[in-house]
């Protein structure tokens, strides 16, 4: 009998070992930045840290209502489809500013200016959409990201914008960083929801 406990409690201890490693090598690779395959290294770093932010906040969002999607926390908020319309506008802007160094023309301010703004235009216009409507634009925004990135390599990722005094490295960083600030506005309204 002893030999017999002895045998089970090594069986359950190499288990238990297993577990801890498997583990930990998941837990591992999920905290881990790689370049994104098919890109310059530095720009595939940053793709990869662009995608994760969507990723996170895609999750927050997903599953909201259109109810929810239009809830205002106060008279000055922005609702969360706003924010979404939000960061597909900034990253659309950063687009033309960085791959053919121009503002917005006529046509897309038309599209874009609410949402890039926000305030009393965007609580007033930007409303009475489902989740999906604000993602579908944010989605469609992004794949340009990434064949457009796909284009370029990491000289041109330090190189500075054609009409400005930033590098492209930093302008997606800015963008990256604004994705990262809104996504924890996105979070607070969404704790707050109204049961």
């Amino acid at each position: 009998m002893p030999a017999l406990l002895k045998q089970e409690n090594m069986r359950l201890y190499i288990l238990g070992v297993l577990i801890l490693m498997i583990g930990g090598v998941v837990t591992q690779a999920q905290n881990t930045i790689n370049p994104t395959k098919g890109y310059s290294p530095q720009i595939g770093t940053t793709i990869a840290m662009l995608e994760d932010l969507k990723t996170r906040v895609t999750k927050s969002v997903e599953n909201l209502d259109t109810k929810e999607v239009d809830f205002l926390l106060d008279n000055d908020a922005n609702r969360i489809g706003a924010l979404i319309y939000h960061l597909a506008a900034t990253e659309k802007y950063y687009q033309v500013y960085t791959f053919e160094g121009r503002g917005f023309t006529g046509e897309e301010a038309e599209k874009w200016k609410i949402a890039l703004k926000l305030g009393d235009a965007a609580r007033e216009k930007i409303t009475n959409q489902p989740i999906n409507y604000y993602l579908d634009l944010w989605n469609e925004v992004r794949k340009e990201t990434l064949r457009l990135l796909k284009t370029k390599n990491d000289r041109w990722f330090k190189s500075k914008v054609k009409t400005g005094n930033m590098n492209n490295h930093w302008a997606w960083y800015h963008v990256m960083e604004h994705q990262a600030n809104h996504m924890g506005q996105i979070r607070l309204i969404v704790k707050r929801l109204p049961e």
